[in-house]
């Protein structure tokens, strides 16, 4: 078993960062996710989003890892469950492989909050517990496996800037467009009263 952990800040709100998290795919840094389903979504009692997702990839398994684990499948899915906390201002987002159980597992975590010294700032904790089980090389798979994962980390967190990044420029067209509309508007109103 080999555990991964990483801790990154964003220099964006929290509701930046998980709105942008909940709409992450598809995106150009993450081109092997070639599908994401919502099973299920629902907001509890207490006012937290439930979500269920499952998350089909593709992966580009180099052919040595194919050998030794025996397949030439490369398409793999993912469940994903996430829990949003609108008061408490959490988000904490669950996965784990479903395709290949028997002989590897990967269980990641990944939990977005408000930065303690900076409310403009989210700070996202990922870890990742890895287990390959029966067969030759496991503690070196496990490891190369952790690096792809450090890797795949980092594309995840440009994928969320790209994100953001188009979420702001769809708000300022949509504020362009409100505007276009109120002038015109207000220049149809004027025309009428003369």
């Amino acid at each position: 078993m080999k555990i991964w952990t990483s801790e990154h800040v964003f220099d964006h709100p929290w509701e930046t960062v998980t709105t942008a998290a909940m709409q992450k795919y598809p995106n150009p840094m993450n081109p092997n996710v070639v599908g994401v389903d919502v099973l299920d979504r629902q907001v509890d009692s207490t006012g937290k989003l439930h979500s269920d997702r499952l998350l089909s990839t593709e992966w580009g398994m180099p052919s040595l890892v194919r050998s030794i684990i025996g397949t030439c499948r490369t398409n793999t899915y993912i469940q994903e469950h996430s829990v949003v906390d609108p008061v408490a201002k959490t988000m904490e987002l669950t996965s784990t492989n479903i395709t290949f159980t028997n002989l590897v597992s990967v269980d990641e975590r990944l939990v977005y909050k408000p930065h303690p010294q900076d409310p403009q700032k989210t700070i996202l904790t990922q870890e990742a517990i890895i287990s390959v089980k029966g067969v030759s090389l496991s503690s070196y798979l496990e490891g190369m496996m952790a690096n792809t994962i450090s890797t795949n980390a980092n594309k995840g967190r440009d994928a969320l800037e790209w994100v953001i990044g188009k979420l702001n420029t769809e708000l300022e067209d949509l504020k362009a467009t409100t505007r276009g509309s109120l002038r015109t508007s207000i220049a149809a109103a004027a025309f009428v009263e003369k």
